[in-house]
């Protein structure tokens, strides 16, 4: 029986006289004095234990079976991540969902009705209940035009009585036939070959690569079609799922009703009946974050990784996987196709095509004839901004003949906030996270300084907390508030929106800006990353980098990739329909790789001359990496357990341990952090050495080591 919770292995215990189990099914067993759910695995747990030991299931649960490939996909992923399988399994089985969702409260007419005064409203309801079919009081409030008030005091006078709606189907399914698009010849053959792929039921993984506006997603959508027609489910995962109103419009255009979603903020209850409805396969289509690789899906079909390069797939807390590389295993262990989609590939599947392990399909022109956006570099070093400001002239023309000519802008900083520094102008102190090794963010509409690492808030203090100087703290650098506050001093007239983490909460408020956008309510955007991901503005002709330079600073193995992915992809945001567009990028660095390939629109080159950085180093992709990061809550805890572990790493050819050191976050939510990083040739199996090299040092207590296989970031 394996429970979720992070104990080595399954536990064994008895079956009732009577009782009969299958892997898969979801029980409910004694543990120490509680009772937990957990589910009956397959393999044996280890050696016997004496019947007289064991203590008996208490009860099979009314849940869905978990199915076989995903018990298979829950321990493949912890022995790839080196995680407990009951942490995984906890990913799969959703406690909270495992209950049945009770069923609506609502109305009908009592039998026999009693005497009561009977109202023009009160008739009206009577008569909306005339077919015997329970209602309930919203419903009948707007079906007699009367308000909840009368349908209460119906109740109160016996004319009613409780009963339960009847559940329909939780969703509706979508019609593959519903909206047959208008594909390009082009689409038309990338559409028919991963139709190819889904009707042979069988694994592969397809690179799907185009250029922005090229119209990959209504050519995967045809896959979904074609997944839908063979009776099986499909799962679209996508990096930012709260933020995706507009892929959620074109999938209900395309097939006539929405897909179910999954992600962190459904309801309690949406959360029961999207997980039952996947179990029992009454949802075809999934749309969801990470976390919907580890729903019980019986008929996988299909599974798409949408802009498959996002960082956002990595999951850093708990069980640290990334999802675009599970999604690929979920998909074998299915004998499901996969398809991987972006505009600008990860290094790691661009190799994978490179050795032949996945198929490569490619849209090389824009939908509808739109052409790829000109690209220029604005050189600060040349055209510098106002003393205090941080538009350089150049670009302040550039957005002005737009709004001239009646289209749309967009100002682009991968910072939230107003400054991402605060600096004393007296002594020179810099206000720090007391918790972190990081600078504290100001939010000036919020008024407070925040770090955006452990959360921490504290408002803005009126004098520096070193010297007492009184009117001596200044932000340092631009946030995109700061940027906002320019461009309202700039523009005057023109109407803006924000589109940042902190202005765009969650779907709702997307779709809404989406909209007005759409609408061309909106003249100038000013947004952060989020921008970046998949919207369609079809009047936005012109996208201004603030700082192109921004991610290159650092060491990170991937941060020209990085760069030239996130820029190429915002400044695809311009000129998706008839009118040209335009990507002006400001950097002190024109001459740096990432800003000429931008410029010269040569993302081939680039990808190439990165290849052949990485290639002589064993570095991924043609290497592997795993970190151990190593936490205490002192300083000398942490460096005594990261030196016992430097001197048991393993040692051999075509393997290298670096550290330890200290992590360039040293200090993460009180917690001081060291870290080892682990790198071998591409055809050495890690998890054997980690496995070897953690069972030497026993992490005293206190202490706690994390693993990290195929890190995507070294915070």
């Amino acid at each position: 029986m394996l429970l979720p919770y992070p104990f080595a292995g399954p536990f064994d215990y008895a079956v009732p006289e009577g009782a009969r189990y299958a892997p898969g099914d979801i029980v409910l067993v004694p543990l120490n004095r509680r009772e937990e759910v957990g589910v009956v695995w397959d393999a044996p747990s280890g050696p016997p234990v004496a019947a007289g030991r064991l203590k008996p299931v208490t009860a099979l649960l009314d849940t869905p079976r978990l199915p076989d490939a995903l018990r298979r996909f829950v321990d493949w992923v912890a022995g790839y991540t080196l995680a407990a399988p009951g942490e995984v399994l906890a990913m799969a089985l959703r406690v909270n969902a495992l209950s049945p969702p009770m069923p609506a409260p609502g109305w009908q007419l009592a039998d026999p009705l009693p005497e009561a005064r009977l109202t023009e409203p009160r008739r009206r309801v009577l008569a909306a209940l005339a077919d015997r079919a329970p209602r309930t009081a919203p419903d009948l409030a707007r079906l007699a035009g009367c308000s909840a008030a009368v349908v209460r005091g119906m109740a109160d006078a016996g004319l009613l009585t409780p009963a339960p709606i009847p559940a329909g189907p939780a969703f509706l399914a979508p019609q593959p036939g519903h909206l047959q698009p208008a594909l390009s010849a082009g689409q038309q053959s990338v559409a028919a070959a991963l139709r190819d792929a889904v009707e042979g039921q069988a694994f592969s993984v397809t690179l799907l690569d185009g250029v922005t506006g090229s119209g990959k997603t209504e050519t995967y959508l045809e896959a979904v079609a074609a997944c839908l027609t063979a009776g099986r489910q499909s799962l679209v995962l996508l990096p930012e799922i709260a933020l995706s109103a507009q892929f959620l419009s074109r999938f209900e255009r395309r097939f006539g009703v929405a897909p179910a979603l999954w992600h962190s903020d459904l309801t309690s209850r949406l959360r029961r009946v999207t997980w039952r409805a996947v179990a029992d396969g009454t949802a075809r289509v999934v749309v969801g974050a990470r976390s919907a690789l580890f729903l019980p899906f019986p008929e996988l079909g299909l599974l798409v990784v949408d802009e498959e390069h996002e960082t956002a797939f990595k999951q850093e807390d708990g069980v640290v996987y990334h999802a675009r590389d599970m999604a690929v295993v979920r998909a074998r262990l299915s004998d499901a196709p996969a398809i991987l989609v972006s505009a600008t590939p990860s290094l790691e599947s661009l190799a994978n095509v490179e050795a032949g392990r996945y198929g490569h399909l490619r849209l090389s022109a824009r939908h509808a004839g739109a052409r790829l956006p000109q690209v220029s570099a604005i050189d600060m070093r040349d055209h510098p901004p106002e003393r205090g400001r941080f538009l350089s002239p150049v670009l302040v023309d550039a957005v002005q003949q737009t709004l001239a000519a009646g289209e749309q802008a967009m100002f682009f900083l991968n910072r939230r906030g107003y400054a991402p520094l605060t600096l004393c102008r007296a002594c020179g102190h810099r206000l720090a996270c007391p918790n972190c090794t990081a600078w504290l963010v100001e939010h000036r509409a919020r008024r407070v300084l925040a770090c955006h690492h452990c959360g921490h808030q504290e408002p803005v203090p009126p004098a520096c907390p070193v010297c007492a100087a009184e009117g001596t703290l200044a932000p340092i650098g631009p946030g995109v508030e700061r940027i906002t506050e320019e461009v309202d001093a700039v523009f005057p007239q023109a109407r803006r929106l924000v589109m940042a983490s902190d202005t765009i909460p969650g779907p709702h408020a997307a779709a809404e800006a989406a909209r007005a956008i759409e609408e061309r309510r909106v003249d100038l955007v000013v947004g952060t990353q989020i921008v970046a991901k998949g919207w369609h503005f079809p009047h936005l002709t012109l996208v201004g980098v603030v700082d192109a330079d921004l991610g290159l600073a650092g060491g990170d193995l991937r941060a020209a990739e990085r760069t030239v992915q996130l820029l190429h992809q915002v400044g695809g945001r311009a000129g998706r329909a008839e009118a040209p567009g335009r990507v002006l990028l400001q950097t002190f660095s024109p001459e740096h790789p990432v800003m000429q390939a931008l410029v010269a629109g040569d993302l081939e080159g680039f990808y190439a001359r990165e290849a052949e950085a990485r290639r002589p180093g064993n570095w991924p992709p043609y290497g592997r990496l795993a970190a151990l990061i190593v936490s205490a809550d002192s300083a000398d805890a942490a460096d005594l357990a990261a030196r016992d572990l430097g001197r048991a790493a393993p040692h051999g050819e075509g393997m290298l341990v670096l550290g330890p050191a200290p992590a360039p976050l040293a200090i993460l939510r009180g917690r001081h952090r060291r870290r080892l990083l682990l790198k071998t040739r591409r055809d050495v199996a890690v998890q054997p050495l980690l496995r070897a090299w953690l069972a030497k040092v026993a992490a005293p207590r206190g202490v706690r080591v994390d693993v990290d296989v195929d890190p995507v970031s070294f915070l």
